[in-house]
Order: structure tokens, then C-alpha cells, then sequence
């Protein structure tokens, strides 16, 4: 008989001959018994039966054991016979469980079968299974090999990976876990009395294996389809674990064909389809990560690494022989232990989501940094657990003291060679195995052109993401000296660049004079919050939102206190009908030199020459009279000022313009927020203090009606550094993953924090590196640098890296090229994150089965198209060698 039923099951009375038909048929006990007790008249041997007792072998390590056989051998368990356990259907009944099933011959298969095609019977019996000529799919053939033990009730028995189908493998997987409760498996085909009596003239030719001791007998499963038929008639998508499901461990709680319809995965013969429920995974290795509060980084990282081809077949292997408990830079082991449990529970059949937290737990025992539930880098964890492992599993348990050779005349083939096997006589794991590389680092001297060579081990390789944009910044140039009305200039700097390169780029702008300088600040609130003077500070400190005021200072008094002057003034409004005056902030601070102060009348001339551009010109005076204190052109002002006695700059009255008296102004010392009114400037007197700070500040407090004599909005209106428009929004850049790959190549001086020390000249160099790759892994991890730390902000890039996926050719970036081993890499698996740096999201892609890729995100686990897979949220790639 073949996979399926008879075309007319009504005319099917002629059953195979028993010499050619020695197939046996694997259904749910319950069904069958509900077929044999409705035909009562049948008094055939199918209702006695004898009973076994389905156990692990005496060599079962635990429950783990069935998920190594799934890629490592093949599914192996014993029948133990139970003594007196012949059942006489009509003596009494026998209490069924949903671990019981029943092994009957062809004839007693159909049988049943016809009785439940009857769907009026079943209807009115309530019965779940019923057949019909589409139920060919509730039939699949495996094979098992039975053998007799030593033991004379006791059977032998293997499901050969090699002799099926990969997916039908997975199904006996599934029905015969054997890590909890046992199964009690009927007889009732007689088969296995054949085999005990080592009757082999019972079987066919080619069902007798060369080995006496070893029997093939054919099981084909029914009942446990995906097409189960409801009492209704309608189809439900149901699993394989559909009996009560199955609980991470890979056990069978239940299977009974009654019971419910709760689906965690759906199985086709020759393909696996996803169930709409989240985290739930239709074949092995599709199983979700819990989150437990911000652990979405942790999890994006264990599915990429879980996923990893040779670390699948390592970890579910017997690789508790490899971990090293004794290694001082290692763990302990337990960081290996913890992670290859965790990979075995994500790959056991029909696992529901997994919490990590024993994995966690001894994450933060043995890196507190990842301890607690903040947000953290799932590059950062990559790094951590890779080296983690590779000591845990250390192979090497005395570390041999190994010194380099001179590497001069010398080819650099040989020198390669002798780094690599001194890196592995102290360092031999299967992740050295897996995920190591080499490069080859060269260091050349600026002064002496001493050229030093040497071959460093990789785990993985990051990446900068080069960009020839540059940002666009807004600022408002202010003079110190009252010369020009504050004027705002837009220039453009690298993204990544400096202070200094804001201010030689403004310099330029504003046609600074070789006399003088720009002290920059940012304003907020009325009032100076911070300066940048530090050339080296980055210009990723700036936001777009800031608003930032360049001063132009002379040179020459760099060393004379600065006056920093903020502004109130009175204004008045009504509260509870009555008019209240208070004074309220306004404008942006001033900045002058202090050059030879003494007196309050010194403060009180150098704020008046300050704030001379903003004054309104009465009626009916010429426009041309203010246009000099309006102008850019500093070579084209008008000199506003005239000189004291004492040779100290005084502002005069243009055209008869009078200037504020000295009663209308009052000057006090302030805190750095404008806040408190400290000592009263008086003027003729000595300013209090004066020359004993760098900058000290003073307030100046405005009459409402003076405050209409001057254009303050000048003074109010501070542009953003950078104002998108309402729906503007910027191009996204895109970069080719080549492209990163040559900027990581290529040559360049070290950074002054990381001068290299020239064995030749004796002092610490900076030098001009270059790193060139030459030996490459067999997963190759590559990390994007997306985040830039500095000591008070953090930066993202959101720049789009296209990188293939099917064909990623290292060939031409490779300096040293060895003919057996592929340059060309398969991507399949890759870490996302998404949003900014606080409150960012971590989810993995990854490539599983054929064609098809996934979406990890935490416990929900999805399909996802080839298509969708690149976005500018691709943070790690993990690639094969092909």
C-alpha cells in the first residue's frame, strides 16, 4: 500500500497480501479503539495486544540527548515488554492516555480507516479524525530498525536519519521524545513477535539488513496530519505537538487525537509553514527569546550566534567534554554551560519561548556591566560572549610561553604562519575554529621610516562608515567692540569634525582680521550655559536645536578679563487687577574686554559702546547714519566712538542722538544665570572684585521706556544651527559595505592618544598604520560602526550600508590569497537596532531553511521577505563561507 488510501475506500475489501504489505501503521490508540469497539462483531486478533514500554536507552545523558541525535546520529530508544500485558478487549477496558498509540497491520489500518470515512458515524460519535481521499497526507513512511537485546522482552529501536526525509526525521523526533513520561505502545500487528522469535523468513529480502541482530521494520504514521477534520467538516491547521503541545524540553505532554486544537507550529511533508501565533516556530531553531526588561540586545545577539551553522552541531553536540573549568582567564565554564543550554532549549522540538535567565544571571555575575535592565550594545555583548566562550572552551589547559621571531628577511607567508600557530598553541576552541581571522598589521615611523609587521587573530571586524557629507551649522557673530550689528553666517564642517574646524570655517565666513579671534558659546534662556573653547571637543556635542554666539575678540587682549553683560528690564502687567512690575530677562548676553578697568563709569562706556548698533534713530534722521553700524563689511564702518582724557573709547551721540543717562542704567555683579543682583556698580567707584576671575559677569537692569529706543529684536532673535522645514526632511546617505571595508584598510597616522613606541628611534612615534586582511574565518562577523561615544553625548548614524547577500567577494581585498579556501561569503544572520541611542530597539534577521528569512524579535519570531531585510537599522552581519 502506498502513502495514501484507495481510490474508492468503500470497494477496498481487497487488502495486500501479508508477505507483501509488512508495514506497520503508528496511530493514536484512541482512534483506533474507538473504530474496534463500534464493530463489535469483529472478533479478529486485533483485539488483543501486546504492550511495551517506550525508554531512553541505558546510555541517555538526559534531555537533552534527543536534540543531539536530531543533527548528530540517529533517534534511538527501547521497547521494554511488559509481562501479562495481553489485552482482551472484552475482559475490561484499559485506561487510555495521550501517550498511548498502537502499531496495526495494513488490514486493521483500513479497517479503521473505513469505519471513520463514515462522517454520519463520526458525527454522531463525536469523533475528531476522519478520512476522506485527501487524508493521503495523514500517512508518512518512516523507517526504524529493530534489533533484539540481550534482554529477551526487550527491543532495540532507531529512526535513521540517512534512510528519511528530513522532515518525516523530525516528525519521529517529535512523537517519540522520551525525556519525561514514558509511552506505552500496543501491538496489535504482530511484527514484533516476528522479531522476537528472530523469524526472518517472515520479512522480505530487502527488508533484512546484513547485520543478525538488526531488522528493518517499516512504521508508517497516521493521524497526526495537519489536515485533521473537524466534526463540522471544516479543514484546522493543526501541529504535530496539536495534542496539548510540547513543552520546551521537547516532551510530548499529550497526544491525544481529542484533545483541543492548540497549534504551535504546522508542518507540510515537504516544506515548514509559520502559525500566525507569535513566538511560536513551525520547525526547529524558530523559537523566540522572552524579553526581561531591555534584554532585547542580549537576545538580538544569542539568535545571530544560535544560528551560526557550526556552533548549531557543536553546542548540541557532546560538548560538556570541552569546557574548561580551570583556565584562570575563562569563567569557570559556566558562561559556555549556560549558553549551550539555552541553544539546546531554542532548538528543541516544538519549544515555546525561552526566558534567558539563567544565561543572564551568569551574564551579570561575570560582566556587571550587563547586569540589571538598562539598554546595552548587542556589539558590545557579541564581543563579551565570543571571548567568554572561547576561554570556557579552551582546549588548551596549560598555555605555553611562546616568544615571535624576528620577522626582517623573512617572507611575510612564513611569518604569518608562525603567528598563527603561536596564536593557536595558547588558544584552541571551536570559536577560534569558527569565527578567528588574521590580519596583517604594518607601522611605519614618520621620522625614521622604521617599518614594523606583525599578524593579529580578529573575531570580528568593525567597520566605520565613511561619509563626504558635511553639516551644515547657523551661528550669530557678535563684535565685542560695537562696530557692527550681530550678523548670522551659515558654513558647512565635516559631520565629524571639530570646534576647530567650526572656527577656521567661520573665520572665513566672517572675514575674521589677523588680530583678531572668535570666542564661541551656546545661549539658551538669556544667558551663556557654556563656552567651547576647546578646539579638540567634537562637533557631535552641537545640536541641531542649539544656538550658538561667536564673539570677535582682539588678539592682543586675551589675557584681560572678559565682562560678560545679560538684561532685564521692567515690565508691567496686571494680576488680579492690579498693575505689578517685575523684571524679566531679555536678549542675548554681550561680551566685552576689560582692558584697564577701574571704575563703575568704565563698565557703564564699554555696555553703551556695545549696544550702540541696536539704537533706533529718530524721525526724520538720514538712514545712511545707522547703515555703518548695520553693515558685514568691517573695512566700511563709521567709527561711533570718540576718546576720553584718559585715552579710553567713549560712544557719542550720532546727529544729536541722545545716549541713556546715568540713572536710567544700573549695573550689578551677577552669578553666571543672571539670577541675583550681587554689589550695585556705582559709577566713579571701583568695581568691586575686578581682575580676580577669568570673566565676571554683570547685569544690567533696563527702564521699560528706554527699552523702546533700542530695536531689542536684534538682540532676541537667535537662529537654530540647523532648522528643518516643516516636512524637510534629509536625505538618507548609503554606503556600500566595500566602501566601509576599503576605509577600514586603508592607511593612516594614529591619533595622538595612541602614539606607537619606535624600537629604532626610542620614543613614542605617531605613526602611520595600515592593516591589510590575510586570513580569513569561516563565519566572518561584521560590525557597523554606528555609535560615537564621547564624554558628554551620544551620536547614531542612520547611514544606509548596502551589503550583499548572496555573494559578498573578499577576493580583491585580500592580501594574501590562499587557493583552497573560498574569499566568497553568504550572509544569514543580522543584529538590528532602531531608534536613537536611549531608547532604541535590538530585534535579529535571520536566513533559516531554503530560502526564507526570519524576524526575531524577542518572543515573536515571523517570516520575513529577502527584500525587507536591508534597512539602515543593520548594526551586525554575520556571514558564511560558501
Amino acid at each position: 500500500m502506498e502513502n495514501g488510501l484507495p481510490e474508492d475506500l468503500s470497494d477496498s475489501t481487497q487488502l495486500p497480501e501479508s508477505d507483501n504489505d509488512q508495514r506497520v501503521y503508528f496511530a493514536p490508540y484512541r482512534w483506533w479503539k474507538d473504530a474496534q469497539d463500534a464493530m463489535i462483531s469483529d472478533e479478529s486478533d486485533g483485539n488483543r495486544g501486546v504492550l511495551f514500554m517506550a525508554t531512553p536507552p541505558s546510555s541517555y545523558a538526559g534531555p537533552m540527548k534527543l536534540i543531539n541525535n536530531i543533527f548528530n546520529s540517529d533517534l534511538a530508544f527501547n521497547l521494554r515488554r511488559e509481562e501479562n500485558s495481553l489485552q482482551n478487549g472484552e475482559s475490561g477496558e484499559v485506561s487510555i492516555s495521550g501517550r498511548d498509540f498502537a502499531l496495526v497491520s495494513g488490514e486493521m489500518w483500513l479497517q479503521a480507516l473505513k469505519w471513520h470515512s463514515d462522517t454520519k458515524v463520526a458525527a454522531k460519535c463525536g469523533k475528531t479524525f476522519s478520512a476522506a481521499e485527501d487524508d493521503m497526507s495523514d500517512v508518512y513512511p518512516l523507517q526504524l530498525r529493530l534489533s533484539v537485546l540481550r534482554e529477551t522482552n526487550s527491543l532495540g529501536v532507531k529512526v535513521s536519519k540517512k534512510d528519511n526525509a528530513t522532515e518525516l526525521f523530525r516528525r519521529a523526533c517529535k512523537i517519540f521524545s522520551l525525556d519525561s513520561e514514558m509511552l506505552r505502545i500496543w501491538d496489535f500487528s504482530g511484527q514484533t513477535a516476528l522479531i522476537f522469535m528472530n523469524d526472518k523468513t517472515k520479512f522480505p529480502k530487502d527488508c533484512q539488513q546484513q547485520s543478525d541482530q538488526e531488522l528493518l521494520l517499516e512504521l508508517q504514521i497516521y493521524g497526526l496530519s495537519d489536515s485533521i477534520k473537524c466534526r463540522e467538516g471544516k479543514k484546522a491547521d493543526v501541529a504535530v505537538q496539536n495534542y496539548n503541545g510540547i513543552h520546551s524540553s521537547g516532551s510530548l505532554t499529550a497526544m491525544n487525537g481529542n484533545a483541543g486544537n492548540k497549534s504551535t507550529s504546522i508542518f507540510r511533508s515537504n516544506s515548514s509553514v509559520f502559525s500566525g501565533r507569535s513566538g511560536e516556530a513551525g520547525s526547529l531553531g524558530l523559537t523566540g527569546l522572552q524579553n526581561l526588561g531591555n534584554t532585547c540586545f542580549m537576545n538580538s545577539a544569542i539568535q545571530c550566534l544560535a544560528h551560526t551553522p557550526k556552533l548549531i552541531d557543536y553546542f548540541l553536540g557532546d560538548y560538556g567534554r570541552e569546557v574548561n573549568h580551570k583556565n584562570p582567564l575563562g569563567m569557570n565554564g559556566e558562561i559556555a554551560l549556560a549558553f549551550g543550554d539555552m541553544l539546546r532549549r531554542l532548538w528543541a522540538p516544538g519549544a515555546t519561548p525561552v526566558a534567558p535567565r539563567t544565561f543572564k544571571s551568569k551574564l551579570a555575575r561575570f560582566a556587571p556591566q550587563f547586569s540589571g535592565f538598562n539598554q546595552h550594545d548587542s556589539q558590545e555583548l557579541l564581543a563579551f560572549l565570543l571571548d567568554g566562550l572561547h576561554e570556557d572552551l579552551n582546549r588548551v589547559k596549560s598555555k605555553p610561553y611562546v616568544e615571535a621571531k624576528d620577522e626582517e628577511s623573512r617572507p611575510d607567508e612564513e611569518v604569518a604562519d608562525e603567528y598563527w600557530q603561536n596564536h593557536v598553541a595558547r588558544n584552541d576552541s571551536v570559536i577560534v575554529d569558527v569565527c578567528q581571522g588574521q590580519y596583517k598589521s604594518t607601522l611605519v615611523c614618520p621620522d625614521c621610516r622604521k617599518v614594523s609587521v606583525t599578524f593579529d587573530p580578529f573575531m570580528y571586524l568593525s567597520l566605520p562608515l565613511p561619509s563626504t557629507n558635511t553639516r551644515t551649522m547657523t551661528l550669530t557673530v557678535v563684535s565685542a567692540d560695537g562696530s557692527n550689528q550681530p550678523s548670522s553666517y551659515t558654513i558647512s564642517v565635516p559631520k565629524f569634525g571639530k570646534c576647530e574646524d567650526l572656527i577656521q570655517a567661520l573665520s572665513i565666513a566672517c572675514s575674521l582680521g589677523i588680530d583678531e579671534t572668535l570666542l564661541v558659546a551656546e545661549v539658551y534662556n538669556n544667558r551663556i550655559i557654556r563656552f567651547l573653547e576647546e578646539p579638540a571637543d567634537y562637533l557631535s556635542l552641537i545640536r541641531d536645536n542649539d544656538r550658538l554666539v561667536a564673539y570677535r575678540l582682539k588678539k592682543d587682549s586675551d589675557n584681560s578679563p572678559l565682562v560678560v553683560f545679560m538684561h532685564q528690564h521692567m515690565e508691567e502687567h496686571y494680576f488680579h487687577g492690579k498693575l505689578i512690575s517685575s523684571w524679566k530677562a531679555f536678549g542675548i548676553p554681550l561680551v566685552g574686554n576689560a582692558n584697564n578697568f577701574v571704575s563703575g563709569s568704565d563698565i557703564h562706556n564699554l555696555y553703551l559702546q556695545l549696544v550702540a548698533p541696536f539704537r533706533i534713530p529718530p524721525d526724520g534722521a538720514l538712514d545712511n547714519d545707522m547703515d555703518s553700524t548695520a553693515t558685514e563689511d568691517v573695512e566700511g564702518k563709521e567709527d561711533n566712538t570718540c576718546s576720553t582724557p584718559d585715552g579710553d573709547a567713549k560712544p557719542s551721540s550720532a546727529k544729536g542722538v541722545g545716549l541713556p543717562s546715568d540713572s536710567e542704567l544700573q549695573f550689578y555683579l551677577t552669578d553666571e544665570k543672571g539670577m541675583v543682583k550681587d554689589e550695585n556698580i556705582v559709577m566713579n567707584e571701583p568695581v568691586p572684585k575686578i581682575g580676580l576671575h577669568r570673566r565676571f559677569n554683570v547685569l544690567v537692569c533696563w527702564p521699560e521706556q528706554l527699552t523702546k529706543q533700542y530695536d531689542t529684536s536684534l538682540l532676541s532673535s537667535l537662529p537654530e544651527i540647523f532648522k528643518s522645514g516643516f516636512f524637510a526632511k534629509r536625505p538618507q546617505e548609503s554606503v556600500s559595505l566595500y566602501k566601509c571595508l576599503e576605509a577600514f584598510l586603508k592607511e593612516e597616522p594614529l591619533g595622538p592618544e595612541d602614539m606607537w613606541y619606535c624600537p629604532s628611534c626610542k620614543q613614542h612615534r605617531q605613526a602611520s598604520k595600515k592593516l591589510d586582511l590575510w586570513r580569513l574565518p569561516e563565519i566572518l562577523v561584521i560590525h557597523l560602526k554606528r555609535f560615537s561615544y564621547t564624554q558628554s553625548a551620544k551620536n547614531k548614524l542612520e547611514t544606509y550600508v548596502d551589503f550583499p547577500v548572496d555573494d559578498l567577494d573578499l577576493s580583491t581585498h585580500l592580501s594574501y590569497k590562499n587557493g583552497q579556501l573560498s574569499h566568497r561569503y553568504m550572509l544569514y544572520a543580522i543584529s538590528n537596532h532602531y531608534g536613537s541611542m536611549g531608547g532604541g530597539h535590538y530585534t535579529a534577521f535571520i536566513h533559516h531553511g531554503g530560502d526564507q528569512w526570519y524576524d526575531f524579535d524577542d518572543s515573536h519570531v515571523s517570516p520575513i521577505s529577502q527584500e525587507k531585510i536591508k534597512t539602515s537599522a543593520a548594526y551586525v552581519l554575520f556571514y558564511r563561507r560558501v
